[in-house]
């Protein structure tokens, strides 16, 4: 198997995927396409961070998989000798109730098997899913074959979209798509990587709050990246925004409460959920359950900072309700209208790169409070922007 990662024979190679959970469902569906033993392990809460669904579909596949604490957790070791659809009649049943990174490790890992190989959506619901759209996105780049084929409901027959249709899908029911993926090695060549909208999220909601508007260069409007959603979710709000080819531009803009089903962007909700205390009236974040595995409790955390600052949040079975403070002098005895953080309490990133950075908008209306100076650990941002803080120094 040309090409393919080639483990340990006796002794696992090593794999530490730190804290992140992409790296390690995808890395895990690739190396199991591979040959070798491998242990995959990592730090802070990703030992409890599933990964047991994913690990299901490889051994159908014919990978041995031995966890060695928590089941269905990391840390595991992994037996590769290559994947066979043969052995699941050319067709796995992935869920997407949790993360759609199962659905993309496979998808990354199916050229490097014998023959092809069907993913079909399974589950209640499906979390995520233009991050598999990200996913088709790389196959088509860099030269592998596939068909993505849908049906109105289970037990119609399957029809095949046409060329790149693909791209407009925005959601996906379970049982009502499947992906067949043809065997083929990856083209290497020249690839440019486009601008980051998770790492721009940041900088577009500071547009929206602090006192002059914020331009991000080298975004792409048309991008299948979920955390793109940040644009709409703006201008749903009331934000002024301006779209060029090749940048954004918000402008300070009064905000009003929303209701929003974040399903497909889970990652903003820590923003979004900043934005919301802003605004007047209350703003309803739903469909976002699985936020509770992230590197922190992304339901929980937000509830418990945004607290700190006077505002009230409900932290709910699927999201959160946000009662914006926008608009509420004069209306409520003795509460600002706007957020403020009290003099001894410490902000907590919650060991949560996004966390972070979603609390330092907290500071934007407030110039006497130095978020970073207030966070318990400011450094965790290095996890995805290790120079966020001087680029957010910029908005000053």
């Amino acid at each position: 198997m040309a090409g393919a990662p080639r483990g340990g024979h006796g002794r696992p190679l090593a794999c530490d995927v730190g804290e992140s959970g992409t790296t390690c469902r995808l890395l895990t569906a690739v190396l199991a396409a591979g040959e070798g033993l491998f242990r995959i392990f990592g730090s802070g809460r990703m030992h409890q961070r599933p990964i047991g669904e994913l690990c299901d579909s490889l051994v159908r596949l014919g990978a041995g998989v031995t966890f060695e604490g928590t089941a269905g957790c990391p840390p595991f070791l992994l037996q590769a000798c290559g994947l066979a659809p043969s052995l699941a009649d050319g067709v796995v049943r992935v869920g997407m109730e949790s993360s759609s990174q199962y659905f993309s490790g496979l998808l990354l890992a199916a050229p490097l098997c014998p023959s092809p190989l069907t993913l079909e959506l399974a589950g209640r619901k499906a979390v995520s899913w233009p991050y598999v759209g990200l996913t088709l996105q790389c196959l088509t780049d860099f030269g592998i074959r596939f068909r993505v084929s849908m049906r109105a409901r289970e037990g119609d027959p399957w029809e095949a979209l046409s060329g790149t249709a693909w791209r407009a899908l925005r959601d996906a029911a379970p049982g009502c798509l499947r992906v067949t993926v043809w065997p083929g090695a990856y083209q290497p060549g020249d690839y440019a990587v486009e601008g980051d909208w998770s790492g721009a999220s940041y900088f577009l909601a500071a547009g929206a709050l602090g006192g002059r508007p914020v331009r991000v260069e080298g975004l792409r409007a048309d991008s299948l990246q979920g955390d793109r959603a940040l644009l709409d979710i703006l201008q749903k709000m009331g934000a002024r925004v301006q779209v060029e080819t090749d940048a954004v531009t918000v402008f300070p803009s009064p905000l009003h409460g929303v209701e929003l089903d974040m399903g497909a962007c889970p990652d903003l909700v820590p923003t979004v959920a900043v934005l919301a205390a802003f605004a007047t009236g209350s703003t309803r974040i739903r469909n976002v359950a699985h936020l509770r595995l992230k590197e922190s409790d992304r339901i929980a955390a937000p509830a418990e900072e945004l607290g700190k600052a006077g505002v009230m949040v409900d932290a709910l079975s699927d999201g959160l309700l946000v009662s914006g403070m926008g608009g509420l002098a004069g209306h409520v005895r003795n509460r600002p209208d706007a957020p403020h953080v009290r003099e001894d309490a410490v902000l907590s990133a919650h060991n949560d790169h996004r966390m972070a950075m979603s609390l330092a908008l907290l500071g934007l209306r407030d110039p006497s409070l130095d978020v970073r100076g207030r966070l318990d650990d400011a450094t965790v941002v290095r996890k995805s922007f290790p120079r966020f803080w001087e680029f957010w120094s910029r908005l000053a």
